[in-house]
């Protein structure tokens, strides 16, 4: 159905999509699309680089009669979120997006869309491309890695780039101008348990609990979604005295709401009934609490074999304890923006098999300070469990400026072009603008895109009509950049 996509408006900014969107482009795996935007840049005969980490940029000069406006960076990063629906075979590695058109949405069959940041990666194409439209001295900044670490953002140098206003096409909702960001920081816990062998005369089960709308951990963080990982660990709490866990695999990346999570546990035959009866009680209560956020979780419970080995008990309390104590979901809201998540945590995934446990979160907050105060709130909950806890990967949010000059023009061609006033704000959500900003301190940024729903899940989708809108907007902010 890409053929459909490609006869949306504007044709150039979808065809540019799919282009994309036919190139596989995993986190830490993007050299394909690095090749790819090289191969662009290069094509039209314009400068084009690789630093060091693998950003791509490419350098266009501006268009007669705008020489003399603020030399200027558009930016988006390159990799996508891989997810997919446990029942839909795709391979991320070797397959292209499979995208259809639904009413005024663009979507994915099973997967993510990319649409969370290719649609921005398209829109600088489309002006970097074609030769109608009024732009000043242009850079494109293709960035790696946004969406596990933001290594590409972090690794780009101080003075490499020459513009003095950076616009980020990284926001979801187009009503909406982006001036801050909150940081983050991947909070890791790992240990080991004692396997002892599987009892004898026993039965086992995988519980497997899916069916979870998922979705951005910071942006949907917010919407109180089930956590598959925190409601397992509820089912496996009602049943710990009877039953011996032998294998636990729950969530995949930490910049999602983890969906599914699947559960291997052992029970003596002596404790069958009581343990299907404790099972269809936590699942009755956990479905009822949820039926009007999550209409589609599914928990079920079906005989396997035995396997060999099981957690001892200890470690299994202190694992199922761990997990209860642990945060998730929004830990303060700011009390400076209203609305605003200040800080979260996401239990993102929790892998538990062989003798060991790794526990894997994503921390979000807009104040440093609330930050690691969550860290370490964790921190001492898994140090009680006996686990060995590191902190990586952190970055830091963005601080509104609400004098920007780019803000000022922006907020009214909005209204001019919409009759209603934009909504400028902070977001839950990691951009690169805060850690850009570290090297290029003096360059005024702001971020917008169009709108796209359930990103970092396979129900992400793009409005077409949203598109439709922010790209005249674009159009707009390009001629109206203000003079150096």
């Amino acid at each position: 159905m890409s053929d459909a996509v490609r006869a949306l408006d504007p044709k150039n900014l979808w065809n540019h999509f799919a282009d994309l969107n036919a190139v596989p482009r995993a986190s830490k795996k993007e050299e394909r699309v690095i090749q790819f935007m090289k191969d662009f840049g290069n094509g039209l005969g314009l400068e084009t680089l690789e630093d060091e980490v693998g950003n791509v940029i490419i350098r266009k000069p501006a268009t007669p009669g705008m020489e003399d406006r603020a030399p200027i960076v558009m930016q988006s990063h390159l990799d996508m979120v891989h997810q997919k629906n446990n029942d839909t075979v795709f391979d991320f590695d070797t397959q292209g997006i499979d995208m259809f058109i639904d009413g005024d949405w663009v979507k994915a069959r099973g997967t993510t869309l990319g649409a969370d940041n290719g649609l921005g990666v398209a829109t600088i194409m489309a002006v970097l491309a074609s030769d109608t439209i009024s732009h000043p001295d242009l850079e494109a900044l293709f960035t790696i890695d946004e969406e596990t670490g933001m290594t590409g953002a972090m690794g780009l140098k101080g003075g490499l780039l020459k513009g003095d206003i950076l616009l980020n096409l990284d926001t979801e909702e187009d009503d909406e101008i982006g001036v801050g960001c909150a940081g983050g920081v991947d909070v890791t816990a790992k240990g080991i348990y004692t396997e002892t062998p599987s009892p004898d005369n026993a039965q086992a089960y995988t519980i497997t609990l899916k069916g979870l709308q998922g979705g951005h951990s910071g942006m949907d963080i917010i919407k109180e979604l089930g956590n598959a990982n925190k409601l397992m660990n509820r089912i496996l709490a009602a049943v710990k005295d009877i039953c011996h866990v032998a294998e636990i695999s729950g969530g995949s990346l930490r910049n999602a709401i983890p969906r599914e999570s699947v559960a291997t546990v052992v029970v003596p035959i002596e404790y069958v009934s009581d343990f299907v009866a404790k099972v269809e009680a936590a699942q009755f209560h956990i479905i009822e609490e949820y039926k009007l956020l999550e209409s589609e979780l599914s928990i079920t419970t079906e005989k396997v074999d035995v396997p060999s080995t099981v957690m001892a008990k200890d470690d299994q309390i202190k694992l199922i304890n761990a997990i209860y104590a642990a945060h998730n979901g929004v830990y303060r809201m700011s009390p400076a923006i209203e609305g605003l998540v200040e800080a979260s945590n996401n239990i993102a995934k929790v892998t538990v098999g062989n003798g060991t446990v790794k526990i894997e979160c994503l921390t979000r907050s807009s104040v440093e300070s609330s930050k690691d105060d969550v860290a370490n709130t964790l921190k001492a909950v898994f140090e009680m469990a006996g686990y060995e806890v590191t902190f990586s990967g952190a970055y830091p949010g963005w601080a509104p400026n609400m004098d920007s000059p780019i803000l000022k023009v922006m907020e009214q061609l909005y209204e001019e072009m919409n009759g209603e006033k934009a909504h400028v704000a902070a977001c839950h959500a990691g951009l690169e603008c805060g850690i850009l900003g570290q090297n290029y301190p003096n360059m005024d940024m702001i971020s917008f895109g169009p709108t796209i729903k359930g990103a970092h899940s396979p129900d992400e989708r793009a409005s077409i009509s949203s598109t439709q809108k922010y790209w005249k907007f674009v159009l707009e902010i390009l001629k109206n950049i203000p003079k150096k």
